[in-house]
């Protein structure tokens, strides 16, 4: 299957960059370019693509409010953030957003291109040691305003609230697999029922939930 980008950034050799690291993949297609927020939600609605590789910082409507709008619309694309990790404070706020993960822009090549396969597949989670930093740094910043109380996780049972927990502190189907010494298709099936009860996109909605419920804290 191919795979349709678009690919929204206000830095033109950002988005040539990214077109010409796509053009020697056979199931990657970019299908259109977005300079604004505003047209990446235009052309996302017109192109219907399968991953929009989104920037955060654009003029007008940026990249967060951009992907509130693609993932509440229509569309089935999925949202990747393309940002720098180090610096921008807006990566919580663009997965609350409905966005299925992020990769930051000075990661090898090759693990962008693997950034946008997993999304593409459905999945959100990259590299265990980036995920766990994603978590760490979405956990670890406090919430604008008084701190809300844990938000219970109701309909699952206890084995599940065991996955959850265990996908909130980013561990991957296998590593969840030893954990609870199952096989690593009980932990995907646990994995993909989650997701249908609790009404999550992807791995990285289960992570917010986990931290919303109160199940995982921020690391010390």
């Amino acid at each position: 299957m191919t795979v349709r980008i678009l690919l929204a950034d206000d830095q033109p050799l950002v988005r040539s960059g990214l077109r010409l690291l796509m053009a020697d993949q056979p199931d990657l297609d970019v299908v259109g370019e977005a300079a604004t927020g505003a047209e990446a939600v235009r052309l996302a609605g017109e192109l219907e693509p399968d991953v929009v590789v989104m920037d955060i910082r654009m003029p007008g409507m940026d990249g967060i409010e951009a992907t509130r709008l693609i993932t509440a619309g229509p569309t089935t694309a999925r949202v990747l953030v393309l940002t720098t990790f180090d610096e921008d404070d807006h990566v919580r706020g663009a997965l609350r957003a409905g966005a299925s993960g992020f990769v930051v822009k000075d990661m090898a090549l090759d693990d962008i291109l693997a950034a946008i396969r997993v999304v593409a597949a459905g999945d959100a989670l990259l590299a265990p040691g980036v995920t766990r930093r994603l978590i760490a740094d979405f956990a670890g910043r406090p919430e604008a305003g008084p701190r809300r109380p844990p938000r219970p996780v109701e309909g699952i049972t206890e084995r599940e609230r065991e996955v959850l927990t265990l996908v909130g502190r980013g561990r991957s189907n296998t590593e969840i697999a030893e954990d609870l010494f199952i096989t690593v298709a009980t932990a995907k099936s646990h994995v993909s029922r989650l997701l249908t009860k609790l009404g999550a996109r992807d791995r990285v909605q289960l992570v917010i939930t986990a931290y919303e419920a109160g199940l995982v804290t921020a690391p010390r």
